[in-house]
């Protein structure tokens, strides 16, 4: 598979009844596609763990349905290790580019935990693997031996995605990895990880600001960041002033991108204060004003 440095981990647009607007994330998708940027469904920010098993087989078939031009990640998470190996399963009929497998979930496994826990899941595909260290929702850090071990036992290991907020751990697992891809899983700290090594971002800024954050990810690689600061930060900030995916949804829909901005139980609506929404939206239009200064 080709590499593709920039992944959007994708909103899943909802009706006011908590269903999923097909409509909506197909033109969701469409911008990704247009933008060039490959897609990651179900993951966090897709709001995967609060959809049913039968909803993200849905989101999966449907997504390729669309037979889109780039390429599509199917996030697979939790902590039942029989219901992700079934999924797993479905996901090999269908043939998406690639896996997203996380940490898991609560138990806080060690170090042999995870890696038998990763061996057992990658055990059951051929697809493209790349891993998740999430410490911040799963409760434990991925040991950095993890990747290293997995590389020298399964060659369908894409990469990882690492969103520790760490740039010593992510230098550490660069050094115990040199030769595994490994992507920033932190859209405000894309920067200084691709000056470690970073080959890419799995992004939620992404969603509202396609083209842009195409271009903010490609001049992050290249190293060249001067004009980034501090608009990106601010921006990228205002993306998690509340629990994510609320801001990015509210943004879509005022932007009128999906028709409405519904999350599901646990998330509300009602975590988002006016001011974070004023401020996502004078971020946007300094975003929109910084990509035609680049054009």
């Amino acid at each position: 598979m080709e590499k593709f440095p920039l992944w959007t981990a994708m909103v899943t647009p909802m009706n006011t009844d908590g269903s999923v607007d097909y409509d909506g994330f197909e033109q969701l998708l469409r911008k990704q596609e247009e933008a060039g940027n490959g897609v990651l469904v179900l993951g966090s920010t897709g709001e995967g763990l609060n959809l049913n098993e039968e909803e993200k087989r849905e989101v999966v078939e449907f997504t390729s349905g669309l037979d889109l031009v780039v390429p599509m990640i199917v996030g697979i998470g939790g902590f039942d290790l029989p219901a992700q190996a079934d999924f797993i399963h479905f996901c090999n009929e269908i043939k998406p580019d690639a896996l997203l497998l996380v940490t898991p979930l609560y138990a806080k496994p060690g170090a042999e935990g995870q890696f038998e826990w990763f061996s057992e899941l990658m055990g059951e595909t051929e697809l493209p693997c790349m891993l998740y260290n999430v410490p911040s929702r799963t409760g434990v850090k991925m040991h950095p031996s993890i990747p290293a071990r997995l590389s020298k036992e399964f060659d369908h290991l894409m990469g990882v995605k690492e969103a520790s907020v760490s740039v010593e751990e992510f230098k550490e697992f660069r050094r115990q990895a040199p030769n595994v891809n490994f992507y920033s899983g932190d859209d405000g700290l894309t920067p200084a990880f691709a000056k470690e090594g970073a080959v890419g971002l799995v992004s939620v800024a992404s969603n509202v600001w396609p083209k842009a954050t195409h271009k903010y990810t490609e001049m992050c690689i290249e190293g060249n960041t001067d004009n980034l600061f501090p608009l990106w930060k601010n921006a990228t900030d205002a993306l998690f002033k509340a629990p994510n995916p609320v801001p990015a949804k509210v943004l879509l829909n005022r932007k009128e991108w999906i028709a409405n901005d519904t999350v599901r139980l646990p998330l509300s609506l009602g975590d988002i204060s006016d001011e974070v929404e004023q401020e996502l939206l004078k971020m946007d239009k300094e975003i929109s004003s910084w990509l035609e200064d680049q054009q």
